[in-house]
């Protein structure tokens, strides 16, 4: 049918479509897709709401059924944290400069670009690298380009990552990575086994799995799992004589207590931004970060955009503006480095306020809170019968272990919720090597009482 708002739809311009594409019918577009994927049925769909009043009274009764993590106490982790955000990070992003500033006129694009060089040249103090890229989309995001410039760098592709990667995140890898079918494009993906005392790269794993084919070693320190990777210099070091790039993600978080990815010999950093100063949502991206070493090798294989800072004509003046633009795909689309990706810029502002407004101590008085806080409760629940925390040296998310207590993560989940806590995530399909362990999450936000009220509640629904 005809829909106003769809100039497509219109019979005459829907069969101009199909004569210039050179099919009868839309459905040979999707001659790919199996037959099992397709809905047999109909949509059982509600009858359409005739005012706007209705409408919005509709949506305000389903939303009241959720419950958020302001509402309930969370352990809840795995990609998107639950940290404080100052009032002024809201303030600041919600100014109309800021948030209709995309792209505008030249002195309005200045400010923009003078805002986006204070995010770049923070972090890069944070990360101790000089080059940053403003955001993609999430961490996977820069994570995957990351490896898609290494590739390029190196003229190999193969990467290698830790076995317990998050798998979100590996499916978002998986997906930049490209499948075998693509020969010019695809990047294999090659896991290495961590040690099970440690919780870390198993280092004779690692070796065994480098080659000449190998691009890139990725990991993480925390990991995904919380555990903090004691040997990334030697893993760095192994990586470059093997003529392989490393990256290494981060939670910027950490860098006031562990040492930065520049220090630890890191190639490329990558990481998400949603910690600094971002509510946790869905449905939007909340910033993935990539940053690297100053040297034009790895300037010119980045997708992303990047602000410099240039004297003017008037002595003592400054302006802001963007460099390497005809690399990215806003300038050659296809022909792109790669695709540049969702816009999730605004964040630039609230993760640089919030950074001004921590500093350098601000984030060594966190990174020991969090740390404080996250070691206490793996000894309240270590302390439970039946119950074990599985890695030490962890920073903020550690896996709590209840294969002793006969219960099931989701039975305890589901008992804790009735007591008005989120338990961790459930790693039991996820990682079933672990069996029924969960990754709780213990930050800037818990106090102790709320630890000890989860505590006693593991108590109870364990006993």
């Amino acid at each position: 049918m005809t829909h106003p708002y769809m100039a497509n739809s219109a019979p005459e311009l829907r069969q101009e479509l199909l004569d210039a594409v050179g099919i009868a019918d839309v459905e040979e577009l999707f001659a790919q897709i199996p037959d099992d994927h397709y809905m047999s049925r109909p949509l059982q769909l509600a009858p359409a709401l005739s005012a706007e009043s209705d409408l919005s009274r509709h949506l305000r009764r389903m939303l009241s059924r959720n419950v958020s993590c302001e509402d309930a106490l969370s352990f809840l982790g795995g990609g998107v944290w639950q940290h404080h955000v100052p009032a002024v990070c809201d303030e600041i992003a919600q100014r109309t400069e800021f948030v209709t500033s995309e792209w505008g006129t030249p002195a309005s694009d200045h400010g923009r670009n003078q805002a986006w060089f204070e995010f770049a040249s923070q972090l890069g103090e944070l990360l101790d690298l000089d080059f940053v890229g403003l955001p993609v989309y999430s961490w996977g995001c820069a994570a995957g380009h990351a490896i898609r410039m290494a590739a390029r760098i190196t003229g190999r592709a193969e990467v290698l990552v830790p076995a317990t990667l998050d798998r979100e995140r590996l499916a978002v890898i998986r997906t930049y990575c490209e499948p075998a079918e693509m020969h010019h494009g695809h990047i294999a993906i090659t896991p290495v086994a961590i040690d099970g005392e440690t919780g870390r790269l198993d280092l004779a794993d690692l070796e065994a799995k480098l080659s000449e084919s190998t691009a890139a070693i990725y990991f993480e320190t925390p990991g995904s799992l919380g555990v903090i990777e004691t040997e990334a210099e030697r893993i760095a070091a192994l990586a470059r004589a093997a003529g392989a790039e490393t990256i290494l993600g981060v939670d910027p978080l950490s860098l006031g207590v562990l040492t930065p990815p520049g220090e630890l010999g890191a190639d490329i950093a990558v990481g998400s931004t949603q910690p600094l100063g971002v509510h946790m949502h869905c449905g939007g991206g909340v910033g993935g970060f990539i940053a690297s070493r100053d040297e034009e090798r790895y300037a010119r294989e980045y997708p992303t955009l990047q602000v410099s800072i240039a004297p003017t004509l008037v002595p003592g003046e400054r302006g802001f503006t963007m460099a390497l633009f005809a690399q990215n795909s806003y300038a050659q689309r296809e022909d792109g480095k790669d695709w540049t990706g969702n816009s999730v810029y605004l964040w630039t502002i609230v993760n640089a306020v919030y950074m001004a407004l921590m500093g350098p101590q601000g984030f060594v008085d966190l990174g020991e809170a969090i740390l404080q806080r996250s070691h206490y409760a793996a000894a309240r629940i270590a302390a439970l019968p039946g119950v074990h925390v599985r890695w030490r040296g962890f920073f903020k998310e550690l896996v709590v272990d209840f294969n002793d207590t006969g219960r099931t993560v989701a039975q305890v989940n589901a008992a804790l919720r009735e007591r008005g806590i989120f338990g961790g995530g459930d790693l039991s399909a996820s990682h079933p090597e672990l069996g029924e362990a969960a990754l709780y999450c213990v930050t800037e936000v818990h106090t102790q009482d709320d630890i000890d009220r989860l505590a006693e509640a593991l108590a109870e629904v364990t006993r």
